[in-house]
C-alpha cells in the first residue's frame, strides 16, 4: 500500500526538485569518480600534495552522494543508480589517467565550477517549490565545490 506524501509540496514541485537533484547527483558521482581516479594516477614533483588534496576532495564528495540521494528518496522518488543513468544526466566528462598533474588539476577546477552551475540551477527549482531542506543542502554543496575550486585554482596559481 502506497501512502501519499503530504509535506506541503505538490507532486509536480517534488518531481521538479528530484529531477534537478538527479542531475546534481550525476555530476557529483562523475566528479567523485574522476577525482578519485586522479588521486590514484597523479605523478610528478607535486605528487604528494596533489594526492593528498584529491583524497580530501573525493572523501568529501563521497559523503555528499548519500545526502543527495537520500534527499531524492525523502521527496518520494527513486534515485538513479546505474552508470548509464548517470551518463545521461551528467555534464562532467570522463577523465584520463594519462594526463599530467596540471591538466588533472585544471579539469577538476573546471568540473567543480560546472557542478556549482548545476547546483545553482537546482537551487532555483527548489526555491520556487519552497523546499527549504533541499535549498539548505544545495547551499552546503555550493560552498564545498567553491572551496574545492578555490584550492585547485590556487594550486595552478590562476587568478
Amino acid at each position: 500500500m502506497a501512502i501519499a506524501i503530504n509535506t506541503g509540496l505538490a507532486e509536480t514541485e517534488r518531481t521538479g526538485v528530484t529531477d534537478a537533484l538527479s542531475k546534481v547527483l550525476a555530476d557529483s558521482y562523475a566528479l567523485y569518480l574522476k577525482t578519485h581516479g586522479y588521486h590514484w594516477n597523479v605523478t610528478g614533483p607535486t605528487f604528494h600534495a596533489l594526492h593528498t588534496l584529491f583524497e580530501g576532495q573525493y572523501r568529501e564528495q563521497w559523503q555528499a552522494l548519500d545526502d543527495i540521494a537520500e534527499r531524492i528518496r525523502a521527496l518520494g522518488e527513486l534515485v538513479p543508480q546505474s552508470y548509464s543513468a548517470f551518463a545521461n544526466l551528467t555534464a562532467i566528462k570522463d577523465g584520463y589517467a594519462s594526463l599530467d598533474s596540471d591538466a588533472m588539476v585544471a579539469e577538476l577546477l573546471h568540473d567543480n565550477e560546472t557542478i556549482v552551475k548545476t547546483i545553482r540551477g537546482a537551487f532555483i527549482i527548489a526555491e520556487s517549490a519552497g523546499d527549504q531542506a533541499t535549498m539548505d543542502m544545495l547551499n552546503a554543496r555550493t560552498a564545498a565545490h567553491e572551496k574545492h575550486a578555490w584550492m585547485l585554482r590556487a594550486t595552478l596559481d590562476v587568478k
